[in-house]
């Protein structure tokens, strides 16, 4: 199984935007929710209707929590044909990279090349309830992510979208390149542009750009066009 790297990524962002048509038209960014039991059952036969194309949807979080309306979810967007994906929200405080993956791949978080199914997405970002990088120093931190992305990798065959913003990953990171090669970034940044990215990366691959909108959930948007998301879901 081929893993989803950042390398592949670009060469669909390229591909993508080459036609036999000599005039370049310029297609809208596909859009995308993510969304957890905060939002309930979603209905994504209406979302669709009102423009998604895709969706990450929070399967785990740490090693005990499994959202409780993950899997209502995962299937209503499945059957509205909305490509899709699990996320995971990190602790590290609680307990290593490698024991979340396996409890993330256990519970919803897994990947096949299906063309329809998105790398798993590791959500790492601010403490909710404590320490902004959960005690851990920034070499710890990479440590954590890399126990985190090399066990989802090794059982899926693709890495995991990496979920986080420019400020936390500065913080807690110590700005860390070492991810840049091989996983993809989601960038989330309210504002109208995307700005400065995390150390390595040098385009996201989603962006989340507002916490509500037309559509239940956080708003995002797929960097490219629907032939490059299958892409990434096929692998």
């Amino acid at each position: 199984m081929k893993a989803v790297t950042i390398t592949s990524v670009i060469s669909l962002l390229a591909a993508s935007a080459v036609s036999a048509n000599p005039t370049l038209i310029k297609r809208a960014a596909p859009k995308g929710i993510d969304v957890s039991n905060y939002q309930g059952v979603v209905n994504f036969n209406a979302a669709k209707a009102n423009g998604i194309s895709f969706a990450y949807i929070k399967a785990t979080e740490g090693h005990t929590f499994i959202d409780p309306d993950f899997s209502a979810n995962y299937i209503a967007a499945t059957n509205a044909g909305i490509i899709r994906g699990g996320y995971h929200f990190a602790h590290p405080d609680s307990s290593s990279g490698a024991t979340q993956a396996k409890y993330f791949i256990a519970n919803g978080g897994g990947w096949s090349s299906d063309g329809i199914t998105l790398p798993g997405a590791l959500d790492i970002e601010y403490n909710p309830s404590g320490a902004e990088c959960y005690g851990l120093s920034a070499s710890a931190m990479v440590s954590w992510i890399k126990d985190f992305s090399n066990t989802y990798h090794s059982s899926t065959g693709a890495y995991p979208v990496i979920y986080t913003t420019t400020d936390w990953w500065t913080t807690c990171t110590g700005n860390s390149a070492a991810f840049a090669s091989t996983n993809p970034l989601w960038i989330a940044r309210y504002a109208s542009s995307i700005g400065a990215l995390p150390a390595g990366w040098s385009f996201t691959t989603f962006w989340q750009y507002a916490d509500s909108g037309p559509n239940p959930g956080d708003q995002d948007e797929f960097n490219g066009d629907m032939a490059g998301l299958k892409a990434i879901a096929k692998g």
